[in-house]
């Protein structure tokens, strides 16, 4: 997990820099790198939006926390894929109760909601705590969403 960690914190070139002052829900999100540098929330859907050339890769530098609300969706679309999106936070992550998360997480700290899933791996350098959750790894022969 350190060296995924390091590899992806130290991303340059970000696409968007405190994109939405942390508050991305309802954005639609191109490949990229983004940058932030407090807390971020997904209060609503997201689409991250694929180019359909195969190489899209999505990477989530967040210092803090993230917070994904219960009843919420990232949505894959454009041959978008969760294996190619890369959350990583030094803080940690929440998903909310049945809501939808795509991708890897790397975190000190990862907990979800009741009834939530997620399509990607979850890495946290103290807990992963589910709550009648669903995790499926990307690219298996289980279907995600």
């Amino acid at each position: 997990m350190d060296s995924a960690y390091v590899d992806a914190a130290g991303r340059p070139n970000p696409v968007a820099v405190e994109l939405g002052g942390g508050i991305i829900g309802g954005m639609t999100l191109s490949p990229g790198v983004y940058k932030w540098s407090s807390a971020v929330t997904i209060p609503t859907d997201i689409p991250l939006a694929g180019t359909g050339s195969g190489s899209d890769v999505w990477i989530f530098q967040i210092p803090v926390a993230l917070t994904q609300a219960a009843n919420t969706t990232v949505n894959l679309t454009g041959g978008a894929k969760a294996e190619d999106i890369t959350w990583v936070m030094v803080g940690a992550a929440t998903i909310g109760a049945t809501a939808h998360f795509e991708g890897t997480v790397l975190a000190s700290a990862i907990t979800t909601g009741a009834g939530a899933s997620v399509c990607g791996r979850l890495f946290a350098r103290s807990s992963v705590t589910l709550d009648s959750s669903e995790v499926t790894e990307p690219g298996s022969t289980v279907a995600c969403q």
